[in-house]
């Protein structure tokens, strides 16, 4: 997220040990000017309520109409039911953004969705702004035969209401390997521009999107338009089998989440990639898995299904080097 002349990074982090621990995982955050060197803040979400008691989970900024950002994020519960918390800046005007605080309504979306599978209901995208002008989000969800990003609605970003349809959904009754989707992402591209977009403001230019979800140990990625009248995606071509969708990348890459870089107009994609040591080694060392970064406008290739090229992503990916700074 870029905001006030900062850039902020937002991450899953255990802040005991290098193991990946229920329980444990809290918000860290750290700053930047340049994307390149990072200070590490203190975390700014951590495990302290019901809503979220056995980890704060996959969520997403959005920065509101007068300004302020806030964070949705998935939070589980003792018996691991996930809800969707919300959290906005104690002080809005510290452009480092130290400190925020949990809204006394958490949490603000529950799995009250016929056939859901509570402890499969996670990783909220970055909201945007519809032609009625209100907010809108995508929440993964495991059902009975299906997965979907179901949608939600809200006028306030603090009361939310389920949509009777989702924003997309897949049948998984034939496709052991294509589980629930989680990380999703829901952006504007525009055909034949190499320029990021603002979703909100895309709305109504006629772009392409692209809904990107984590399934099956990688990210994928479909391409379509977001049908205004139906609220929904469509993409440009239907493929049932996920194992076919196209992938953002072909090694080591997952859970990723992207944000539109307003300072240079662009779109930057963020994701983990979890190196090869045993837990011992983990230990041993004092940390557990990478940040990796893809930048547009010169990211990785989008391509729809029939090799039409959206935009150029692949061929000059760029791969920040990150420097941290421990303060």
């Amino acid at each position: 997220m870029y905001y006030k002349g900062i850039y902020h990074n937002f991450y899953q982090y255990n802040p005991h040990c290098a193991l990946w621990c229920w329980g444990d995982i809290t918000w860290g955050h750290s700053v930047s000017t340049d994307l390149v060197n990072w200070i590490q803040l203190e975390p700014v979400i951590e495990p302290d309520n019901p809503s979220d008691i056995d980890g704060c989970w996959t969520g997403s900024a959005t920065i509101l109409s007068g300004g302020q950002p806030v964070i949705l994020y998935t939070g589980g519960s003792r018996d691991k039911c996930q809800v969707q918390n919300l959290v906005h800046p104690k002080n809005p005007s510290d452009p480092y953004l130290r400190e925020w605080t949990k809204t006394g309504n958490n949490p603000v979306i529950q799995p009250v969705v016929p056939g859901l599978n509570r402890s499969q209901f996670r990783d909220p995208t970055t909201g945007w702004i519809g032609p009625d002008g209100l907010w809108r989000i995508a929440v993964g969800a495991e059902l009975k035969s299906y997965t979907a990003a179901l949608l939600y609605k809200s006028e306030d970003f603090l009361s939310w209401t389920r949509v009777d349809h989702p924003l997309y959904s897949q049948n998984l009754s034939n496709i052991v390997e294509c589980n629930m989707w989680e990380c999703l992402d829901f952006f504007a591209v525009l055909p034949g521009n190499n320029t990021g977009l603002d979703m909100s403001a895309a709305i109504l230019r006629g772009t392409k999107h692209a809904l990107k979800m984590s399934v099956g140990y990688f990210d994928k990625y479909l391409i379509g338009v977001y049908d205004l009248k139906r609220d929904a995606f469509v993409p440009d071509t239907i493929v049932d089998d996920c194992r076919l969708w196209l992938k953002i990348d072909y090694g080591n890459f997952y859970a990723s989440k992207s944000f539109f870089d307003s300072k240079k107009g662009r779109r930057i994609i963020w994701g983990w990639s979890k190196e090869a040591d045993c837990r011992s080694d983990d230990v041993a060392k004092g940390w557990a898995g990478i940040h990796v970064s893809k930048s547009a406008p010169n990211w990785l290739c989008f391509k729809s299904y029939w090799n039409n090229d959206l935009i150029d992503l692949a061929n000059q990916c760029n791969i920040f080097k990150l420097n941290f700074y421990y303060v």
